[in-house]
């Protein structure tokens, strides 16, 4: 009797431990459990970066931006050389706006690029690329910057055939070509171009203010009125708003016009002489103030604020023209479709 209740007693007394040994047992199996799940979550969270990774390279994200990143920094210098030069300049300034313009065109066309069948010509696509970037590094050594601004063009054109496609060139055409705005205009074109038109617009002015009665007269490019002889300069031949309006007619018609073809072209065909009528406007009204006010008052602020009334003129010309051809279409559909009635009630 006393043995057995002894062992009882013994064994009463060690239940606490056993139960605390047993408890510490699960609480390490727990902890190992645990560092186990957060090395599997570890593990799969690694392999879903790296799946995500292979997938956006597979999906051909990462060639077209390591591509279009290659084209930018090949044209930086380009780019700066045009911000410290000709983008300062009257005549060709307006180059930001163009490239402006072309990326909005491009916005523009983003669902029927979405709508495209991708189908890369890597053939054609490094021939284009590879013939841009010889010319443009031939036009950066022999420093042609005019040359080297309209490589950007087949090198554009080059990358697109490589990443998408002719059907994808096709719809990008347009933006791409516009960019040619965007080049400045060779020396020979500019000195080709000025002379004949500055001798016109001299013409013109002298012939309109001698019918009027004014003591004018005419040797070349020199006007002489009153006492003042007065010497019609580059700027003034109307060749700087030839290049900004051409740019801004062309844009207008294929942003807004493209569907009625004969009316777009009626309206580009019109765009130099806007530009001469406006110029004519402009040389008319600089003379008339050196003759009533004196030679002084054509130099400074004056002179650039004609040369900004200069370019409102010609668009609101532009437009003017444009509204004109839309009656005038209306009106010719309108007798057509009365033409058509009455011979249909004879």
């Amino acid at each position: 009797m006393s043995f057995g209740g002894s062992s009882n007693r013994r064994r009463a007394a060690g239940w606490p431990n056993r139960a605390i040994d047993r408890l510490s047992a699960l609480h390490q199996n727990a902890r190992r459990e645990s560092r186990l799940e957060a090395l599997a979550v570890s593990i799969m969270t690694y392999s879903d970066a790296l799946s995500a990774t292979r997938t956006f390279a597979s999906r051909g994200l990462l060639w077209p931006i390591l591509l279009a990143v290659a084209v930018v920094v090949t044209y930086i210098p380009t780019f700066i050389e045009l911000a410290q030069g000709p983008c300062q300049s009257e005549q060709e300034g307006h180059g930001p706006l163009i490239i402006a313009a072309a990326l909005w065109l491009v916005w523009q066309s983003r669902g029927k690029i979405a709508g495209a069948t991708l189908s890369p010509a890597p053939i054609a696509g490094w021939f284009i690329l590879v013939f841009g970037l010889v010319m443009m590094v031939l036009a950066r050594n022999q420093d042609v910057l005019s040359l080297e601004v309209t490589s950007e063009i087949p090198v554009i054109a080059g990358c697109i055939l490589l990443l998408a496609g002719w059907s994808v060139l096709r719809i990008l055409a347009f933006p791409v070509l516009f960019l040619i705005f965007s080049a400045p205009a060779p020396g020979w074109m500019i000195d080709g171009a000025t002379i004949p038109l500055k001798v016109l617009i001299s013409d013109l002015v002298t012939q309109v203010l001698y019918s009027a009665g004014y003591p004018i007269a005419q040797n070349g490019v020199v006007i002489l009125i009153g006492p003042y002889q007065l010497l019609v300069k580059d700027a003034c031949s109307g060749l700087n708003s030839i290049f900004a309006l051409s740019a801004i007619g062309v844009f207008y018609v294929y942003a807004f016009r493209w569907h009625e073809k004969i009316r777009s072209l009626i309206l580009l065909g019109l765009i130099i002489p806007i530009t001469i009528v406006a110029n004519f406007i402009r040389v008319l009204s600089l003379v008339l103030i050196a003759y009533y006010g004196g030679a002084d008052k054509l130099d400074g602020v004056l002179h650039d604020l004609t040369g900004i009334a200069l370019f409102v003129v010609a668009v609101t010309l532009l437009f003017v023209c444009d509204g004109f051809l839309g009656v005038s279409g209306r009106l010719i559909r309108k007798l057509q479709s009365s033409k058509r009635l009455s011979g249909a009630g004879g």
